[in-house]
């Protein structure tokens, strides 16, 4: 027990919290923005993988990072518009739609990587972001390293979430997303235009999910991999369950579940506890469905989440 303790406290680890916390945190951010105009985005999984994939071959051909961010998140952008089409123009079951542009996603990020690379025998690589150290903070010790020697995408993660909780709840762009989500029609009645609304926060949520999707093949990793996502994308869905729709608790799970996450690859590499591997690599995602599970009972979804809106229907 002792060694396990010994694994948690040190500042390693908690650094490497944040940076596996920071995808699931902008991803998780995106699909709560979907959510509360009424959308669930089932598309999450493989928006994130073909953004990994366009963002990592543009910083590869231009040597830009930020020009494949740009490029990531243009990607989720466009997704969450053809999301918009199929759900919110359309009327389309959220879940078929969903499932259905997780499966075009990841078809296209496996037939275009193909495309663009073969098949080498050495994946190709790129210059990973490096971490930025913000002067005079990042000396401080312990909460130093932690906080103020990270990548940019980690400020911008953390960041994000209280700009995502003012967005949502302090300016009138907020009030009216949340009123699409709970009764579209009555925010018809006072002249909200609830499909432009939905179009709006799925665009939004397409970037940020784009975003966690570069700073997977980007940052964490220097390379894009067809496992480069992992289920994450799944996770982020029941992270906003886990979080009630609110931005601080979503970012309170995706740190939770990046604990656990890091703290199994470190008695991996330890071998503190002598079990197979796979035990670890579940770890993370059996107590995200027992949390799930414990939570979702009194959780209260959006009223019109997964309704669809047509104007001319009484």
């Amino acid at each position: 027990m002792d060694d396990i303790w010994g694994q948690i406290f040190q500042v390693g680890f908690f650094a490497a919290l944040l940076r596996i916390a920071t995808p699931l945190i902008l991803a998780s951010l995106g699909e709560m923005f979907a959510e509360r105009a009424g959308v669930l985005n089932l598309g999450i999984e493989g928006i994130m993988l073909l953004a990994a994939m366009t963002g990592f071959s543009t910083a590869y051909f231009t040597g830009s990072l930020w020009l494949g961010l740009a490029a990531a998140m243009a990607t989720g952008m466009v997704m969450g518009a053809l999301m918009g089409l199929l759900t919110v123009s359309l009327g389309l079951s959220q879940h078929v739609s969903g499932i259905g542009v997780t499966l075009l996603c990841t078809g296209f990020a496996f037939f275009f990587y193909r495309l663009i690379f073969g098949q080498p025998g050495v994946p190709p690589s790129i210059e990973a972001f490096a971490t930025v150290k913000v002067p005079l903070l990042s000396d401080i010790p312990l909460i130093g390293p932690v906080l103020f020697d990270q990548f940019a995408l980690v400020y911008i993660a953390l960041l994000a979430v209280p700009v995502a909780a003012f967005v949502l709840f302090r300016t009138p762009w907020g009030l009216s997303l949340r009123a699409v989500g709970e009764s579209p029609r009555a925010a018809d009645s006072a002249g909200v235009n609830v499909a432009l609304t939905r179009y709006q926060a799925l665009i939004l949520g397409g970037a940020f999910m784009g975003a966690a999707g570069a700073f997977l093949s980007m940052a964490q990793f220097n390379a894009f991999t067809f496992g480069v996502i992992s289920g994450r994308g799944w996770v982020c869905i029941a992270l906003v369950v886990f979080g009630q729709w609110s931005p601080w608790k979503c970012a309170a799970g995706a740190l939770i579940f990046a604990a656990i996450d890091t703290l199994q690859l470190r008695l991996q590499a330890s071998n503190v506890i002598d079990v197979p591997y796979q035990v670890f690599l579940m770890l993370p995602f059996v107590l995200t469905i027992v949390a799930m599970a414990a939570v979702s009972r009194n959780a209260r979804a959006p009223a019109a989440l997964l309704t669809p809106f047509r104007k001319e229907e009484r």
